[in-house]
């Protein structure tokens, strides 16, 4: 299968990959121990890693997610414009 069949460029996938590390790094940040009934209440459950930072370091994984997808490949304009010239 050559490359021009794929949809998405090598720069696209890259992207794509580096924002699912990011996404999964925020719900890495997010995780840590739960309150339970026997120790009573845990208020380490609202530090700022947990209810600020991870949301937003998700939050960033999934806007650059949508610009790996959405921006035009190369491979794609370079068909384009051989198309056209025809």
């Amino acid at each position: 299968m050559s490359s021009n069949n794929f949809a998405l460029s090598k720069k696209n996938l890259i992207i794509i990959g580096v924002a699912a590390v990011i996404i999964l790094i925020g719900f890495i940040l997010m995780s840590g121990p739960g309150t339970t009934v026997e120790e009573g209440f845990n208020p380490d459950i609202f530090s700022p890693r947990r209810i600020k930072v991870a949301p937003i370091v998700c939050m960033i994984g999934f806007v650059l997610m949508i610009f790996g997808i959405m921006i035009p490949s190369e491979n794609k304009k370079e068909t384009n414009d051989s198309n056209q010239n025809r």
